[in-house]
C-alpha cells in the first residue's frame, strides 16, 4: 500500500507538474498572440499613416499641376490675345512705304503737266504694291481662258461663247480674285461662255 501510495504520490506530482506546464504553455501562448496582435495594430497604424501621407502627397502635386496648368492656360490666352493685336504689325508697318509712294503721286498729279510720267509713277506703285502682296503670301488667281469651277471663280454672267472650244471656260474676269498660301480668300467674279 505504501508502493501505491508512492506511486500515486508521483503521479499527482507528475499532473501538477503537467498541468502547471499546460498553463505556463497556454500563458506563453496568449502572451504570442497578444504581442502579434498589438504587431498587426502596430502594422496597420503605420499603413494607415503612410497611405495618408500618400493621399497627401498626390493631392498636394495635384493641386499645384491645376494650378501650374491653369497659369499655362491664362498666359497662353493673353499672348494669343497679343499676337492677335500686334500680328498685323509687321505686315502693316512694310506697307506704309507703299502708301508713302501714294502720297507723293498724289502731289504731283495735282502739278504734273505730263501725263505719261503720272501714269508711269502709278504703275510703279501698283507693282510695288503686288509684289508686296506676294511677299506675303497673296497672289492673283488667273481666271481668263480657264475652266470654270465653283472653288476660284464666282460666275457674275453667262454669255455665249463665241468658238466652240470656250464653252465652260472663263471669258472675262470682272473681279480679280485672291488666294492666300493656297486658299482662296476672295473668289474671282467672272464671265462664263455657254
Amino acid at each position: 500500500m505504501v508502493d501505491r501510495d508512492m506511486n500515486t504520490g508521483f503521479e499527482n506530482e507528475e499532473v501538477q507538474e503537467n498541468t502547471s506546464s499546460a498553463e505556463t504553455t497556454n500563458l506563453q501562448d496568449e502572451n504570442v498572440n497578444a504581442a502579434e496582435e498589438n504587431e498587426s495594430t502596430d502594422k496597420v497604424a503605420d499603413s494607415s499613416e503612410n497611405l495618408q501621407e500618400k493621399y497627401n502627397s498626390l493631392n498636394d502635386s495635384y493641386l499645384r499641376l491645376m494650378a501650374e496648368y491653369d497659369n499655362y492656360r491664362k498666359r497662353t490666352l493673353r499672348e494669343k490675345a497679343e499676337l492677335i493685336k500686334s500680328g498685323g504689325e509687321s505686315a502693316l508697318s512694310n506697307l506704309l512705304p507703299v502708301v508713302d509712294d501714294f502720297e507723293r503721286a498724289l502731289q504731283n498729279i495735282r502739278t504734273a503737266e505730263d501725263v505719261n510720267a503720272v501714269k508711269e509713277g502709278v504703275e510703279l506703285i501698283y507693282s510695288k504694291f503686288i509684289s508686296y502682296l506676294s511677299q506675303q503670301g497673296v497672289k492673283p488667281i488667273e481666271a481668263v481662258g480657264k475652266p470654270f469651277g465653283t472653288e476660284l471663280f464666282e460666275a457674275v454672267a453667262i454669255i455665249p461663247a463665241p468658238e466652240e472650244d470656250m464653252k465652260g471656260k472663263v471669258l472675262d474676269a470682272v473681279q480679280t480674285g485672291y488666294t492666300l498660301y493656297d486658299k482662296v480668300i476672295r473668289h474671282a467674279k467672272v464671265v462664263v461662255g455657254e
